[in-house]
């Protein structure tokens, strides 16, 4: 039996129907509701925050999670792995929809955008706001994965040079040079902007320092789409205050919510998006569309899954 506790929309459970006649479906709206039905599923798809070890001691036929979304950072992988459940994500439907915001955010700040806002408000024509370009500019992006990649594709229609890193600093499509994370301090002198996108994990956790801002240019643009964790909101703060850096766009924070007295909000260097980069009106159909792949191998009785996760590292 496949249970959904992620809630989808009647589209979709019509499509999946009518593609697999020979499964029972279960849809829920959220896993209070799915709750009652654990004990007798043996594939969850789960948008992976609301699963627990309590949650998968009622699930003892439970084979495979297919998590909706790129981020785990809440799963219980020590349980999953005891239990030997093979997990998946939907990593990459968020390269679209993220690499368009990383592009547009750059370029508010670049065409200063919430200046110019603001002078419309007030009725006021001042032709001398300062504008840049990003043509030519050098562009390092923290996590090489299909985000990673797109942002940089994009960035090379601005005739950008493209860095990125990663754990192992192999090089992939789209980056003019690749290196380890552990490189990562020595390459900030010699850039402009830095697109992080890369996931919770203990070794992200706190990546970017108040040092790593100050070895970047004061003209330097800092952009965190991926998460909140990577650095923490003092060292940000203060590169800001001490010019360390020229402006940091956030989608992601310590605290989600941020809390609307916060001095984020109204720091003019600092833009603050709700954590939406990666919603899309696809977001659900791409997303099963990889469930729907992988379902297919796994009722062939196949084991090539996408995006299979290792849990022992949570990713």
């Amino acid at each position: 039996m496949i249970l959904f506790s992620a809630k989808v929309s009647k589209k979709h459970h019509a499509g999946l129907m009518e593609n697999y006649p020979g499964q029972s479906f279960i849809f829920c709206k959220n896993m209070n509701e799915a709750k009652g039905h654990l004990h007798k599923a043996e594939i969850l798809v789960t948008y992976g925050e609301d699963l627990n070890e309590e949650l998968l001691e009622m699930a003892p036929r439970l084979k495979w999670i297919m998590v909706l979304s790129a981020g785990m950072d809440q799963m219980p992988f020590k349980e999953i792995e005891k239990k030997s459940i093979l997990v998946t994500n939907a990593r990459g439907i968020h390269k679209i929809p993220m690499a368009e915001y990383a592009i547009s955010m750059l370029l508010q700040v670049y065409r200063q955008a919430k200046v110019l806002i603001q002078k419309e408000k007030e009725h006021i024509w001042e032709r001398s706001v300062p504008m840049q370009e990003m043509n030519g500019k050098t562009l390092l992006v923290a996590g090489t994965g299909a985000i990673g990649q797109e942002v940089a594709r994009l960035a090379k229609a601005f005739q950008m040079n493209t860095l990125g890193i990663s754990r192992s600093g192999k090089s992939v499509e789209h980056f003019d040079e690749t290196y380890k994370t552990s490189e990562l301090i020595g390459l900030l002198p010699r850039v402009d902007m830095v697109v992080s996108v890369l996931p919770s994990t203990e070794e992200t956790k706190g990546l970017f320092t108040y040092d790593h801002f100050q070895r970047l240019p004061n003209h330097a643009v800092f952009l965190n789409m991926g998460r909140g964790d990577v650095t923490r909101s003092d060292d940000l703060l203060r590169a800001i205050r001490e010019q360390e850096i020229a402006h940091a766009v956030l989608d992601v924070f310590e605290e989600e919510p941020l809390p609307a007295d916060h001095v984020f909000w109204d720091k003019e260097n600092i833009t603050v998006t709700p954590h939406l980069s990666g919603i899309s009106r696809l977001y659900q159909t791409r997303a099963l569309d990889i469930f729907q792949r992988n379902l297919q191998v796994y009722l062939d009785g196949k084991t090539e899954l996408v995006n299979k996760i290792d849990v022992a590292r949570g990713y």
